[in-house]
């Protein structure tokens, strides 16, 4: 037998693996081909899906998103018009022709030889003004109880004309007369496909006796909500003497009426509470308790008829609130706020007046029974010299200061009251009501 010397005797010798390198096989053009194909499929699938999930998606993520940003909202403006900046036609134009313009007007019409066919394209322009600006009209119901001569409970509902003024926050805005709200249980608004539904009170105004309702847009289809539109709120101070208007609303006393005319007269500086305004007089057809708007040809809101500036001479004219007078106040009402109220009829007081010794200022010639100027004891004949620390001189300073005060505000007013041989201040604390 072999002797064993052990493992130090016999040196072993190290294991060898076998090293082996991967190399990857080239790709040949087919194949790149085919996977770049692949991958557009991919993509254009994923798209598809992604586009499809969005579409289905969008609807209810709008609903929940935008009804938790609802109670923020965003504040409706309402651009103002300034009627220092519209300047005559008188001041602008310069005829150089020595024969009057109005005889050059009238020979031209004369001379041109009008058709049939002038007048329907006339009065087919004028028609669709109106059928786009009916999309716009909506029946506002006013539902209230009642009870019979037997006691039983009777309900029953005013039909009222409404404007779509503005859309904001989920909601549609609607112009419509005070009396379509007053006193009302309920309100329904009704639009020209049919649909019904539930309407709220935005803010009213007893003064110019209008109202904003509200209708929220979630209960409206789609297709309605694409065909409905706010109408436009014009210009009152570029209204002219001779503009053709069209009435939309209620002018026949019913709703979705319409009719066409002519402004006959403008009647400027009319003082009504707290300010000044103009009353437009027209030939066309109007109803102020149904609810009648006037619009100029360009199918924008210049006005809404009332009946409180009409006497025994104007009996036959319709007469309108013009609309510039009071976009500061429908603003306020758009956003759920009331117009500050001070409760005064004034006027300014001229260089003459102030020559012959009476202070600048603004003259009360009426006061509001039972408002804020009268209970502080404001009197007819006072000057208003200043409010609240600041100077007043104009009715626009007036209604500036106004426009800036809160309801409920305390305000120091100082007027100077006539005594037997001059004029005394004497300090008033107005709180400011509203509207």
């Amino acid at each position: 037998m072999p002797e064993n010397n052990g493992p130090d005797d016999k040196k072993t010798e190290p294991r060898r693996f076998i090293n082996e390198k991967i190399v990857r096989q080239s790709i040949s053009k087919e194949d790149m081909l085919k996977r770049v194909l692949g991958l557009l499929v991919t993509a254009v699938i994923f798209g598809f899906v992604a586009a499809v999930t969005f579409v289905i998606s969008r609807p209810v993520a709008e609903r929940w998103l935008l009804k938790g940003n609802a109670t923020e909202g965003t504040s409706v403006t309402i651009p103002k018009d300034d009627p220092d900046a519209m300047i005559s036609e008188s001041e602008t134009t310069t005829v150089t022709e020595t024969e009057p313009i109005e005889d050059i007007l009238k020979s031209a019409m004369e001379k041109y030889p009008f058709s049939v066919e002038d007048l329907n394209t006339l009065y087919g322009n004028l028609k669709t003004v109106v059928q786009k600006a009916d999309k716009a009209i909506v029946t506002v119901h006013s539902v209230k109880t009642q009870k019979d001569w037997f006691n039983n409970p009777v309900e029953n509902s005013g039909l009222f004309a409404g404007v779509i003024t503005a859309t904001a926050n989920q909601e549609l805005l609607i112009l419509t007369p005070e009396g379509a709200v007053e006193d009302a249980e309920a309100i329904r608004v009704a639009f020209s496909d049919g649909t019904e539904v539930q309407g709220t009170i935005k803010q009213t105004d007893r003064i110019s006796g209008m109202a904003i309702v509200s209708v929220s847009t979630e209960g409206l289809g789609r297709a309605l909500l694409e065909e409905v539109r706010a109408l436009e709120l014009g210009n009152s101070y570029s209204v002219k003497q001779g503009d053709p208007v069209i009435a939309i609303g209620g002018p026949a006393g019913m709703v979705h009426s319409s009719n066409y005319g002519f402004i006959s007269y403008i009647t400027k500086n009319v003082q009504v509470t707290d300010g000044m305004t103009r009353i437009l007089y027209s030939d066309v057809k109007g109803n102020a308790g149904t609810g009648t708007f006037l619009m100029n040809t360009s199918g924008q809101i210049i006005g809404w008829v009332t009946d409180d500036y009409k006497n025994d001479g104007n009996q036959d004219m319709t007469a309108a609130m013009a609309i510039s007078d009071y976009k500061i106040i429908l603003e306020k009402m758009s956003n759920g706020a009331a117009f500050p109220y001070f409760g005064i009829k004034g006027q300014e007081v001229s260089a003459a007046m102030n020559t012959s010794g009476m202070p600048l200022g603004v003259y009360v010639v009426d006061l509001s029974a039972d408002g804020p100027a009268y209970n502080a004891g404001i009197q007819c004949g006072d000057i208003i010299t200043s409010m609240g620390g600041e100077k007043i001189v104009t009715m626009k300073d007036f209604q500036s200061l106004l426009e800036k005060s809160a309801t409920g505000q305390v305000m120091p007013v100082t007027v100077s009251r006539s005594g037997r041989e001059e004029y005394k201040e004497i300090q008033f604390q107005v709180t400011i009501g509203a509207r």
